[in-house]
């Protein structure tokens, strides 16, 4: 969380008071995130990952978050963030045996290893992950994801649920994101039969239709790799009948596209493409 200043109070009024002051951020509510593009998810996921790591090498020590919750986090610019640290500890369990290393959650539990130190190994680390998973991962990552991603997102669910079983790997399934974001902006996409023709500098500011996901909540926008994806999309709907190439892009590069029931009103647009289906 991006901090922009703070203040140290100590008076006989106000003893030991530290007020911090910090970037501005949207809270975060889970029905509205499953509303959203799974690209838009993703990243949030990826911005979990790497808060993940900070804090389990964070240069305090491994960092845990005792509270670790939705309500939690806010988010800004697209990324997620941590904004309450009242229950951050950097105190790793002391322990005498396996036994004293048991990590109890709703759904499972866990036993990690007792270090010759006295100390339970990672539990700091591993107690983030699995809330990571309980609370993020298992609703974000596989809802609505594209196909061609999904096996590769399943052995990252299972792995973040199943840490015990894998080392630091954990965090480098995400590490490809580059590749998952290529995989993603590049999948194949089929020949269309149907014809459309092009129309340069124009737009269709009226004719929508909603869909599922939308960037836009009157209107279907989605994002596509290219103009065959965008082709693609309009004849999988019954009510497309054109669609407009906008200049704007997603945060992994691909374009938005506005989706249209009609195009009997054409406006000029130097900024725009319209495609405008043909029939018979």
């Amino acid at each position: 969380f991006q901090l922009y200043g703070y203040c140290y109070q100590d008076t006989n009024d106000i003893p030991d008071t530290l007020t911090t002051i910090t970037e501005l951020g949207s809270p975060l509510e889970m029905i509205q995130l499953l509303q959203t593009s799974w690209e838009d998810r993703f990243r949030i996921c990826l911005s979990l990952v790497r808060l993940l790591h900070y804090l389990a090498h964070s240069p305090l020590g491994s960092v845990t978050l005792l509270d670790f919750r939705p309500r939690q986090f806010v988010i800004v610019d697209g990324e997620l963030k941590v904004t309450d640290l009242d229950d951050a500890s950097i105190e790793e369990s002391s322990c005498t045996s396996n036994s004293d290393c048991f990590m109890e959650f709703p759904a499972r539990n866990f036993t990690l290893p007792c270090s010759v130190e006295g100390r339970c190994q990672s539990m700091n680390e591993k107690r983030n992950l699995y809330n990571a998973y309980r609370f993020f991962f298992t609703y974000l990552l596989p809802h609505s994801a594209p196909s061609s991603l999904r096996p590769l997102l399943d052995k990252i669910v299972n792995a973040t649920g199943n840490h015990n079983k894998h080392g630091n790997d954990k965090y480098f399934l995400f590490c490809p994101s580059p590749s998952v974001n290529s995989e993603f902006t590049q999948k194949c996409v089929k020949s269309a039969n149907t014809k459309y023709r092009r129309v340069p500098e124009a737009f269709i500011p009226d004719e929508n239709y909603r869909c599922w996901p939308s960037y836009h909540h009157k209107g279907c926008l989605l994002s596509v790799f290219d103009v065959n994806e965008a082709i693609e999309i309009c004849d999988s709907y019954s009510q497309c009948k054109a669609f407009v190439l906008t200049n704007q892009t997603t945060w992994t590069g691909r374009q938005l596209v506005f989706f249209k029931m009609a195009s009997n009103h054409i406006m000029p647009d130097p900024d725009k493409i319209t495609y405008v289906k043909v029939t018979d």
